[in-house]
């Protein structure tokens, strides 16, 4: 079932809601640089027992792109808001690296409007530097493209040898090249804006925020991809001895992109931990 959406606040995101309206709801927010059809292999599962929203955040794919307001704090408000028009009470939300970050500060804002936390790759320590990968990066790709043969040649011989990624070019790659897309007079850019990527690493990563994680105040699952180079072993371990109600699971075989490393996996174990709270 797919709800077509238009509501004063609602109008400046790209949204989809499927499931029915008396089932439990589950909200998704993705990571930097993602966009709801991220989420498309979980909502498909869950979708016959849950109501899940999933949405493209401000700055990302075809929502709304101010020039200013990408702290997490900002993120949290916008998801307040569309609950409120939704006229969603009690959520159980997810949200995968900076759709994390953006879900715990959510928790500690409106804590009255949780049933569950899941928090996949993503620990509290701030780095006020982190941005510099993601501008290097963006800056590497010589954005805008003339069609799709351009981008297909620049990022299968160039792409690699011009900036070196945290996790496999064969995962990076198809991530990047999704969210490029063909603009008036025939250009293929970005589907976000790229200073609301930068501007939410600024924002979202400098701040340590560990005091956020002693506050959850509802039964939490934390995730890590085994082979993860964003949220340390260590960092991840620490978590789980900050609050009795978080519970972690590390999915092997995976990096930060658990549920696309491990779909079935992924899903299978957050569906497991969201009957737990819902039925």
């Amino acid at each position: 079932m797919l709800i077509d959406i238009d509501m004063s606040y609602l109008s400046r995101f790209n949204i989809r809601v499927t499931g029915e309206a008396h089932l439990p709801k589950v909200v998704f927010l993705h990571g930097l640089m993602g966009f709801l059809n991220n989420w498309g292999s979980v909502t498909r599962r869950l979708s016959s027992k849950y109501q899940c929203l999933v949405y493209d955040q401000r700055g990302h794919g075809k929502s709304m792109k101010p020039d200013s307001g990408y702290h997490p704090k900002d993120f949290a408000d916008d998801l307040h808001k569309i609950l409120h028009e939704l006229q969603w009470n009690s959520v159980n939300l997810v949200g995968h690296s900076m759709g994390g970050r953006n879900a715990l500060y959510f928790s500690y804002l409106y804590p009255g409007s949780l049933k569950s936390l899941v928090i996949e790759d993503i620990g509290p320590d701030g780095n006020p530097d982190n941005y510099v990968y993601y501008q290097n990066m963006l800056d590497a790709i010589p954005t805008p493209f003339r069609d799709k043969a351009a981008i297909q040649n620049f990022f299968e011989h160039t792409f690699a040898s011009v900036f070196t990624t945290k996790e496999h070019p064969k995962t990076i790659i198809p991530f990047l090249m999704a969210n490029l897309e063909e603009k008036e007079g025939g250009l293929y850019d970005w589907k976000f804006s790229k200073q609301a990527i930068i501007d939410s690493v600024k924002l979202g990563r400098s701040e340590n925020v560990w005091p956020l994680i002693e506050q959850i105040s509802v039964p939490t699952l934390y995730m890590r991809g085994e082979r993860s180079k964003d949220l340390e072993k260590s960092v991840y371990e620490h978590v789980l001895t900050k609050n009795s109600l978080i519970t972690g699971v590390e999915i092997s075989d995976a990096g930060h992109w658990i549920h696309s490393d491990q779909p079935e996996v992924f899903t299978e174990t957050l569906e497991g931990f969201l009957d737990r709270i819902n039925y």
